[in-house]
C-alpha cells in the first residue's frame, strides 16, 4: 500500500494507528513489524503513540531509522562483512582523520585535493549501494589524478583493519549481506509479516534496495505500507531519489494507492495557491488537497512587491508588529527563506525592531563560523593589537602554524611587549623563522599590508574582499565547493561583504556586531519569530508565514537550474508548496525589484512561482516608498487604488508579458537585460533554454528576452 499523504493530512496518525490495529486485532506480535523513521525524533514520537493507544509500554519492536535498524543487523552478522560484533562506528572527525592518513601515504596534496570533498563523494558512492570494485567511469570523478576509487578502496580496507564501520557503511555492509547471502535475507523475510515506512518520498537508493529486498520474496505478495507525498520531495542534495516513490506500483505490482486529500490545517485560499503552483510539475502522482476547515475561506495570498530588499525586510518587520499588536503570539509566525545568507538583513530588522526571533536549524547569522572568521580577518585589519582575532585566522587556511608554534609567538610577543602581528613581523625580518613557514607567513602578512594601503584608498569593502582573496580564505571554500555547505558559506560570505556596505567604515561595522552579539546574549526565552530555510520548515506548522525573496535567481535557485535542469525546477516548485503549506491561516509572499549582492545592487525579476499562482488566491500590493530617515512608521499601505478583495490590477500584476506572440524559434540571437546576449537552444510555450556568451546556459522566461535576430 502507498498512502499518498498530502501536507497536513495526518499521516502519522494514519500510521501509528495501522502499527496498532495490527497489534490490537493480534495480526502480528511486535517483533513481527518492521517500522521506518527517517529522524530518531520520529521513532520516539511513534513509539509513544503507539504505546499511547494501546494503553501500555510496547518492548520487542523493530522501530527505528535506516541506519539504527541496519546498525542492530549488522551487530548479529558483522562477520560476514570481515567485521567482528563489536565493531566501532567512526564519527565524522574521525573519518576525515582516516581518510587524511590514507590520502597523506599516497602523496596527495592535502590542501589542493580536499579530504572532507572525497569523503562526501565515498559517503555518496555509499548512498548508491556502491562498493569500490562497482565503480566505474560512470560514477568516478575527478579528484587526485584519478585515485578516488583507490583511495575509497584503502579505506574500506583500513575500516575493517580497525574493526570499524562509518555512518553510510552500516547499510551498505546489509545490502552487501542480504545480496550475498540469500539465507540472511530470508531469516529477516519471514521476521517481518508488515513492513510500514515514512517518508518515502526521502528514501535514496539504497534505502529503497534495503526495504525492496526485505519486501520482495518469491511468490508471496509483500506486505509494506509506505506513507509519503512526493510533491514534497526536497532533499535531492542530500541523495533522495523522488523517483522511488512514483514508480510505487511498478516495483509492487497490484498496490493499492490511497491518497489522503483533506488537510485540517490550511485555509482553502493557502491550499488553492498551493496546488496551483504544484500541479505545473509533471513528474509527480498527482492528488487534489481540501480543506477540513468548515466555513473559513481565508485571506487572500498577500504578494508584495518592494522596491528593494531592505524594504522587503522592513515590511515584513512591520506586518509582524501589527500582527503581534492584535494578538499574534511571535511564535505563531516565522519567516521560511530559500538560501540562509538571507537571514541577515531579516535579523537586523527584527532587532532594530525589539522583535525576539530566533534562527531555526542553524546558527544566527553572526555566529556561524565563517562569518566570525570573515570579521576577525576585518578585526586584524583595523586593530593591528587584537590578538584574539589574529590567533583566530592566523591557521585558517592551514599555514603550518600549530599550537606549538602559536604559544612561543605568544611568549615572544609578551617578551616583547608588542602584539602579535608585531612580533611577527619582527621575527619575519630578522629571519627567526625558517623554512616553508617563513615564506607562507611572509605572504600572509604582506597581504595585510596590501589591504592597509587599500582601505585607505578605496575604502573598507574593497579592502576586506581583496583580504579574504589574497589571504586565500575564499579559495578555501571554493576548493570545498562540492559538499553541500561550502556554497553556502560563500553565500553567506557575500552577504557579509554586503552588509559592511552599509557603515562607513569598518570600525562602525564592528561596533554594530558587538553590540548585535550582545543583543542576542540578552535575549530572553519567550515566544520568538522564527527564521528558518525553506527545507528546514518541512513537517513545521505556523498560524502566519512571510515567504521573501521569491525572485528568479534566489527562488528558484540559480544554482539549481543550472546544475540540474527541468527536474532541479520541479523540486524547487515542490519547495515553493511546502513553504505555502505550512500556513495555517495567512501566507504573505514578497520580492524585490532590486537586491543588493555583495554590495551591489541587482536588478532582480518576480519568480515564475508567483506566475503560477492562481488569481483568484492572490492580492497584489506595492507598498509606498517611504523615507529613508523614517523607519519604524506604519508603511504597510496599499496603493490607492488597491483592496485585498479586487482582482490583480494590470500595472501592479508582475511584469511578465501575457499578450500572445509568436515563438522564439530554436537558434535565435536574442537579449537579455541581465546576461547579455544568447543563443536559443530549446523552448516552449513559455520558457527558453539560452546559451548566453557570458553567463553560461539559463532557462528564462520567453517574455524577458528581446529577439535580436
Amino acid at each position: 500500500m502507498l498512502i499518498l499523504a498530502g501536507a497536513g493530512t495526518g499521516k502519522t496518525r494514519v500510521l501509528t494507528t495501522r502499527f496498532a490495529h495490527i497489534l490490537l486485532h493480534h495480526l502480528a506480535w511486535p517483533e513481527q513489524i518492521l517500522a521506518v523513521t527517517f529522524t530518531n525524533k520520529a521513532a520516539r514520537e511513534m513509539r509513544e503513540r503507539v504505546s499511547h493507544l494501546l494503553g501500555k509500554p510496547v518492548e520487542g519492536l523493530w522501530l527505528g531509522t535506516f541506519h539504527s535498524l541496519c546498525a542492530r543487523m549488522l551487530r548479529q552478522h558483522a562477520p560476514r562483512v570481515g567485521l567482528e560484533r563489536n565493531f566501532t562506528i567512526l564519527d565524522a572527525d574521525d573519518q576525515i582523520r582516516l581518510l587524511k592518513q590514507i590520502m597523506a601515504a599516497n602523496s596527495i596534496d592535502l590542501k589542493r585535493w580536499p579530504p572532507a570533498q572525497l569523503m562526501h563523494h565515498i559517503q555518496l558512492w555509499k548512498d548508491r549501494a556502491l562498493l569500490p570494485e562497482q565503480i566505474t567511469s560512470a560514477h568516478d570523478i575527478d579528484f587526485a589524478n584519478g585515485k578516488a576509487r583507490s583511495l575509497y578502496e584503502t579505506y574500506q580496507t583500513r575500516l575493517k583493519e580497525l574493526n570499524a564501520c562509518d555512518f553510510g557503511d552500516l547499510m551498505l555492509h546489509m545490502v552487501t549481506i542480504f545480496r550475498t547471502h540469500p539465507e540472511v535475507l530470508k531469516q529477516y523475510q519471514r521476521r517481518f509479516r508488515y513492513i510500514l515506512v515514512d517518508e518515502y518520498q526521502d528514501t535514496n537508493t539504497i534505502q529503497y534496495l534495503w526495504l525492496r529486498l526485505l519486501a520482495k520474496h518469491g511468490d508471496q505478495p509483500a506486505n509494506i505500507a509506505c506513507v509519503g507525498d512526493d510533491d514534497q520531495s526536497i532533499y535531492s542534495w542530500r541523495g533522495a531519489d523522488v523517483t522511488n516513490i512514483l514508480r510505487f506500483e511498478q516495483d509492487f505490482p497490484g498496490a493499492t494507492i490511497v491518497r489522503l486529500e483533506k488537510n485540517y490545517r490550511s485555509t482553502p485560499r493557502i491550499l488553492g495557491a498551493a496546488s496551483g503552483v504544484i500541479a505545473h510539475n509533471e513528474s509527480r502522482l498527482g492528488k487534489t488537497l481540501h480543506s477540513g476547515l468548515d466555513g473559513k475561506t481565508g485571506e487572500h495570498i498577500d504578494v508584495i512587491n518592494a522596491p528593494d530588499s531592505d524594504e522587503e525586510a522592513r515590511i515584513v518587520a512591520v506586518k509582524i508588529r501589527e500582527l503581534h499588536d492584535t494578538g499574534h503570539n511571535f511564535g505563531d509566525m516565522a519567516i521560511l527563506m530559500r538560501a540562509g545568507f538571507l537571514t541577515r538583513a531579516f535579523e537586523e530588522t527584527l532587532m532594530r525592531s525589539g522583535i525576539p526571533y530566533q534562527v531555526v536549524g542553524g546558527l544566527r547569522f553572526y555566529e556561524r563560523a565563517e562569518i566570525r572568521d570573515g570579521t576577525a580577518y576585518m578585526r586584524a585589519l583595523a586593530h593591528p593589537s587584537d590578538d584574539l582575532a589574529f590567533e583566530r585566522i592566523i591557521n585558517v587556511p592551514k599555514r603550518g602554524v600549530g599550537q606549538v608554534a602559536l604559544t612561543r609567538l605568544r611568549e615572544h610577543a609578551r617578551e616583547r611587549g608588542l602584539s602579535l602581528q608585531r612580533t611577527l613581523e619582527e621575527r619575519l625580518t630578522h629571519k627567526e623563522i625558517k623554512g616553508k613557514a617563513a615564506t607562507t607567513l611572509s605572504d600572509f602578512m604582506a597581504c595585510f599590508s596590501r589591504a592597509r594601503k587599500t582601505l585607505a584608498k578605496e575604502g573598507h569593502v574593497v579592502a576586506t574582499q581583496q583580504l579574504l582573496e589574497e589571504t586565500g580564505y575564499l579559495d578555501m571554500w571554493r576548493q570545498d565547493q562540492r559538499t553541500v555547505e561550502a556554497a553556502g558559506r560563500l553565500d553567506n560570505l557575500g552577504e557579509l561583504l554586503r552588509a559592511i556596505g552599509d557603515f562607513p567604515d569598518l570600525e562602525a561595522f564592528l561596533e554594530h556586531i558587538a553590540l548585535v552579539m550582545d543583543a542576542d546574549s540578552v535575549q530572553n526565552d519567550t515566544q520568538r519569530v522564527s527564521l528558518m530555510t525553506l527545507h528546514a520548515a518541512k513537517g513545521l506548522e505556523f498560524r502566519t508565514v512571510f515567504l521573501p525573496g521569491w525572485e528568479e535567481g534566489i527562488f528558484p535557485s540559480q544554482r539549481s537550474m543550472d546544475e540540474g535542469g527541468l527536474a532541479s525546477l520541479e523540486e524547487e516548485r515542490r519547495l515553493a508548496y511546502v513553504g505555502l503549506t505550512r500556513a495555517r491561516e495567512r501566507a504573505i509572499i514578497s520580492h524585490a525589484d532590486s537586491r543588493r549582492i555583495y554590495a551591489n545592487w541587482q536588478d532582480s525579476i518576480p519568480s515564475r512561482f508567483i506566475d503560477e499562482l492562481p488569481d483568484e488566491h492572490v492580492s497584489l500590493h506595492r507598498p509606498k516608498q517611504r523615507e529613508r530617515s523614517s523607519f519604524g512608521r506604519n508603511f504597510w499601505q496599499r496603493s490607492d487604488t488597491q483592496e485585498a478583495s479586487l482582482p490583480r490590477s494590470p500595472s501592479l500584476s508582475r511584469p511578465r508579458p501575457k499578450a500572445s506572440r509568436a515563438p522564439i524559434a530554436i537558434g535565435a540571437t536574442v537579449k537579455h537585460k541581465r546576461f547579455g546576449i544568447g543563443v536559443v537552444l530549446n523552448s516552449d510555450s513559455e520558457h527558453l533554454t539560452i546559451n548566453f556568451e557570458d553567463a553560461g546556459q539559463k532557462t528564462l522566461m520567453a517574455g524577458f528576452v528581446e529577439v535580436l535576430s
